[in-house]
């Protein structure tokens, strides 16, 4: 299994010189199976660029899934140009009680006034799997995927990618100090990323931020260690950048992560994720 991350920003694209390292694209995250299908989570601003790389493979099938429904995750579906080819095939898998119907959510980003093409304009076949996405878990090529309910408001999805032995648990837009409608308790979070090889959970809080912002839907970045190290994982990626961490408070997080990880006798490889950055499990 291949990850390759194409967005990790939180709430708004971000630019600048102080960005450069960890990028300013919302999120995007592909997976490549053993057998080289692809399944895309989310389309952030992330996926143009994922888009463009797919038409210059010669990519047009391909599988994506809606964590949940909010701007960040959405917002560059509009400009995936695979969509306005007639060669494109699209499954896709979101289930209603996190984002609603969403083939009406798309049709409505790209509906005056918000956006100038309309959603008829879309030449791709799509095919929405909102019963499969809903199940206890389902399977896309090799890869076998297991959802869970996020803390978040408005709900949402994560998920476990399993394929011969290996675990990726993605869990972003997650706040684990305080529990929404729909959420679930910290243990349950704890257990569903037990002994993963990759979790990617989001990070997006600084203490002093996250006195303010608590029950906004995101986690305080050492409340996601302590996820992280009680749930033996070999690796831990910061997500969901927060739009002001410039890659030099991104740099202190990571080594703060570190740190805490060594005091605690831990062999955890803490890091922050980045856009264009790959795992391979």
């Amino acid at each position: 299994m291949l990850i390759r991350c194409w967005g990790a920003r939180g709430s708004i694209p971000v630019s600048g010189s102080e960005y450069v390292k960890y990028g300013g694209d919302t999120p995007c995250i592909e997976i490549r199976t053993k057998n080289d299908e692809i399944i895309i989570i989310d389309a952030g601003s992330g996926i143009r660029r994922l888009g463009n790389n797919l038409i210059k493979e010669g990519r047009f099938n391909f599988t994506m899934i809606f964590t949940h429904s909010h701007w960040d995750h959405i917002i560059g579906f509009p400009f995936f140009k695979p969509i306005y080819s007639k060669k494109t095939n699209i499954q896709i898998f979101g289930c209603p009680i996190a984002q609603g119907s969403l083939q009406k959510l798309l049709g409505d980003i790209m509906s005056p006034p918000h956006f100038p093409v309309s959603f008829n304009e879309v030449k791709a076949k799509l095919t929405f799997e909102n019963d499969d996405s809903c199940r206890e878990h389902y399977q896309i090529d090799s890869v076998r995927i297991t959802p869970i309910a996020l803390s978040h408001p408005n709900r949402g999805l994560g998920f476990k990618f399993e394929e011969d032995g290996k675990t990726f648990v993605f869990l972003t837009d997650n706040e684990l100090a305080f529990k929404h409608s729909g959420g679930l308790d910290y243990s349950d979070y704890m257990n569903f990323s037990k002994g993963a090889d990759l979790l990617i959970h989001d990070s997006e809080y600084l203490e002093n931020e996250y006195k303010i912002m608590k029950t906004w839907g995101h986690s305080l970045y050492t409340d996601a260690l302590r996820l992280a190290l009680e749930a033996k994982v070999k690796t831990f990626g910061l997500y969901h950048h927060n739009q002001d961490h410039t890659d030099e408070i991104m740099d202190k997080m990571v080594d703060d992560c570190n740190s805490i990880a060594a005091a605690q006798g831990s062999t955890l490889s803490c890091l922050a994720v980045s856009q264009n950055m790959e795992f391979s499990l």
